[in-house]
Parts: structure tokens; sequence; C-alpha cells
């Protein structure tokens, strides 16, 4: 017969195994809470991030519209084709673009100028073709072109831009169609402004892919914004108004975009903005350094590095505002962009 030792035994023997049978499913159920977990929050850090990457590229969209149709207007005289401008998204209606009355938008005259001439034809191309590019990229979520200011009016955005900056007026009203000169400083605040906008913004896509295309777009606006830099500089060796055009330019953008020192990215600086004058420039060599003074295409720091601006920065030029409160509209965009990123940054 079994003695009581060993029933006893036995049963011990049969809850140490429930015991450890409860142990083993407990920690296994644990552990594929902790994975659904991990899944989870992939996921949605997953979702946030292509988020953020759709919110920054139909930024640039935005930027796009307004560059695409102040060169397609500066050089042919018509705007972008209306299977352009359309969105999918609720994000913002499509706007229409204002084009003035008494200093309409309309092509420069370009006489003896072909050089110049063919710049605002290229550009106008390429501008064109990022708009097709990023709707293509961007496919049902890109968002609609806003209504767009591009008047050369007295009480267009360019007269105010160019007021705010101190830039001659002529019977107060700056009309960048009027004239080659003024075409390529109304050219000069859109281009640095893009150039700036893609190298501040870029840092934060995380798509390879569509990281790949905005370094592209960077490449190809930084060309551009030399093109006038230099165009700018070359005419303002017999015109020097145009340098100092550009100096006050700059200078308001400064101002107006409400930067301040500190560690970025990207990197803000309190006074990051350039014309074209030719400042101090040191060059060492295997006989020392020297130190002249040279042009200016290239607005870079010490390190020879081009500066960015933050998309609440660069809303606060466009917009034109002057406030130190942040603003969702104004200035070259009246009602706003369209899609997530819509207000600028309070100074």
């Amino acid at each position: 017969m079994i003695d009581e030792a060993e029933i006893v035994g036995v049963l011990n023997q049969r809850v140490r195994r429930r015991d450890e049978r409860r142990e083993f499913f407990k920690a296994a159920l644990g552990a594929a809470a902790v994975g659904a977990g991990a899944l989870a929050f992939t996921s949605q850090a997953a979702a946030q991030s292509a988020n953020l990457d759709t919110d920054i590229l139909n930024f640039a969209l935005n930027l796009e519209y307004l560059e695409a149709q102040f060169y397609s207007y500066a050089f042919s005289g018509t705007g972008l084709p209306n299977d352009l401008l359309g969105g999918v998204t609720t994000t913002g209606a499509q706007g229409s673009v204002i084009v003035g009355t008494t200093n309409p938008a309309r092509a420069v005259n370009f006489t003896g100028e072909p050089a110049i001439q063919q710049y605002a034809r290229e550009i106008a191309a390429d501008e064109l073709a990022h708009v097709s590019f990023l709707r293509s990229a961007l496919t049902s979520a890109a968002v609609a072109q806003p209504a767009i200011n591009i008047s050369g009016d007295a009480n267009g955005p360019f007269t105010a831009a160019a007021s705010a900056a101190g830039v001659p007026l002529t019977n107060g009203v700056f009309d960048p169609y009027a004239s080659v000169d003024n075409f390529l400083l109304g050219a000069y605040i859109f281009e640095d402004v893009g150039v700036t906008a893609y190298k501040g913004s870029s840092v934060l896509i995380t798509s390879n892919t569509f990281l790949d295309a905005a370094a592209g777009i960077l490449a190809a606006e930084a060309f551009h914004a030399g093109i006038i830099r230099g165009a700018l500089y070359r005419r303002g060796q017999a015109i020097p108004a145009i340098i100092t055009g550009t100096e006050r330019i700059a200078g308001a953008r400064n101002l107006v975009d409400g930067s301040t020192t500190q560690a970025g990215p990207p990197a803000l600086f309190a006074d990051d903005d350039q014309g074209v004058a030719s400042r101090p420039t040191a060059i060492t060599s295997a006989l020392g350094t020297t130190t002249d003074t040279a042009s200016n295409f290239v607005p870079t720091d010490a390190n020879g590095i081009a500066f960015g601006r933050t998309a609440q920065q660069v809303l606060n030029i466009v917009y034109l505002n002057t406030a130190n409160a942040a603003a969702t509209m104004g200035g070259f965009f009246p009602a706003g962009v369209n899609g997530g990123i819509r207000s600028s940054a309070a100074k």
C-alpha cells in the first residue's frame, strides 16, 4: 500500500507542475502582449512618419505652385494648366491666381537680354515639372493649389515686400514684371527662400524615396538661386542700387522669419540671410592666409555651408508676417497654404 507520505509527495508534485504551467502561460502571454504592443507602436510610428513626410512634401508643393505661377507668367504671360491645380484631399480648397489689374502678372519684356530670358524659360519649365512631380509622388494626398497673389499692383505682395525692405518704389509700386531688373529682384525673393525651405525641411523626411526627391529638388532650386544671384550681381556692377536692393531684401527676411541663434537641425542664426554684395573672404594657401573682397553668389557660413529655415520661418516670409504672433495667411498666400503645415511661428 502507498503510505501517507507518498500520497503527500505525489500531490505536492502535481501542485508544483500546475504552478509551473501557470507561470509558463503567464510568461508566454506577457511576451505576446509585449510583442503586440511593440508592433502597434512600430506601426503607429511608421504611420506618423508617413504623415509627416506627406505634410512636408505638400508644404513644398505649395511653394512650388507659387514659384511656378510667377515664372510662368513672367516668361509667357500665362499660368499653369488647370490639370495641375486641383487636389483630391479635403485639406484646403483650390484657389485662384490673383494677377492684379493695374500692373497685372504678365510676360516681362526681355528685349536685349536674351540670356536672362532663357534663364526665365528654363526655371519656369523646372518649376512646372516640380509641381507635376510632387503631385505624382503624393498621388491622392496631393493638396490643391491655394489662392496665390502674384500681382504687381500697389496693394500686391511684391509692393508690400519691397516697401518693408526699403527697396525704392516707382509711383508707390514695385512691379516685378515692369523690367528685367525688377523681375530678377522678384525672383530673388522666391529662390533664396525656396532653397532654405528645402534645406530646413529635408532633414525631417523619413522615406528614402521622398528624401532623394527632396534632395534633387533642393539642388535644382540652388542652381536657380545661383543663376538669379549671379545675374543680379553682374547687373549691379553698373547699377549699384540693384545690389543694395538684395541686401535690403535679405535684411527684411531676417527680421520677418523670426530666426534666433540656436542649434539645429536646421541651425538658426539671427543674421543668416545675405544679399549679393561683395564681402571680405579669407583664402588660405601655402603662402598663408589673405583676405580680400569677393562676390557672394552663395550665402554660406564660415564653413561654406548654406543655411536652412524651418517651415514655420518660411511661412512668416511668404505670409509677409511683420507681427510677433504666428500667422496662418497673408502676403503671397492670402488664404494660407493647403495641407497639414499652415501656421508660421511666433517670433
